[in-house]
């Protein structure tokens, strides 16, 4: 494993790819999330929005099992837990949840973060899905602090997820951002406590819980990108990239 250590410098170049998210996810996004836009729709509006920032949307052409994705952002809707393909099929109803997750890439940095959003009115158990999510997310940047290692992270996450009767996505997980998409380490969103790698200064890290309603385990569709749950039941997924700065968690991707 060889986890690239950035300087000050390097965190603020990848500070500036998640703004363009952030202001994405705040200030842009929320007027269009509502029943009747298809998420094709949602797409091109975020595509749009990253390029007249001067970046580029950086899920375009990541090689896949079969085909490169062909989207500037992976969509995916109610029991879709990641990689769903943007398509004018699927429309987005009132109740649904739907997580976004988007990537930048500014003067060779790369942005990382996700975001589930209500569609209109949803029912209770969602928005506690909702919230769980985020604030396991939350909950799991808390513990990447010096003298903690990488296992606390996925240890807090699961435990606070487990308590509140949901359950943590076990296939995907957390990873290190910079000058690549996926750099290292891994970042799992479930562990023991006092495992893995010891955090450190100038780290910066991913950290991304996906809770499912059900069951944790998936299936992938037969586009061999888009990941839904396997027993059909909702998904929520919440992303912000961080860097360790003077000990301490920095969330690069919340808007300033």
């Amino acid at each position: 494993m060889a986890v690239i250590i950035k300087t000050i410098d390097e965190i603020k170049k990848i500070k500036e790819a998640n703004q363009i998210i952030a202001r994405l996810y705040q200030n842009i996004l929320p007027e269009y999330i509502k029943p009747g836009i298809s998420t094709k729709e949602l797409n091109k509006i975020i595509e749009d929005y990253i390029v007249s920032q001067g970046a580029i949307p950086g899920t375009i052409g990541v090689p896949g099992i079969y085909d490169p994705f062909p989207a500037g952002a992976c969509i995916s809707v109610n029991e879709g837990v990641v990689h769903g393909i943007p398509s004018e099929n699927i429309v987005l109803k009132e109740g649904d949840i739907v997580s976004i997750d988007t990537v930048t890439i500014l003067d060779g940095y790369y942005g990382d973060a996700a975001i589930t959003y209500p569609v209109g009115q949803i029912d209770e158990e969602a928005k506690r899905l909702l919230e769980v999510t985020k604030k396991s997310r939350e909950i799991g940047i808390e513990a990447a602090a010096v003298g903690n290692r990488l296992g606390d992270i996925g240890h807090a996450i699961q435990r606070y997820v487990e308590s509140q009767g949901f359950t943590v996505v076990r296939d995907y997980a957390g990873h290190g951002v910079g000058k690549a998409m996926h750099e290292d380490p891994c970042v799992p969103n479930y562990g023991r406590k006092g495992r893995g790698l010891k955090i450190e200064n100038g780290m910066v890290l991913a950290i991304e819980p996906m809770v499912n309603e059900g069951s944790y385990k998936i299936k992938m569709l037969d586009d061999g990108w888009t990941v839904v749950t396997k027993d059909g039941k909702r998904s929520a997924h919440f992303e912000h990239s961080i860097a360790i700065v003077d000990g301490k968690p920095l969330v690069l991707s919340k808007l300033d």
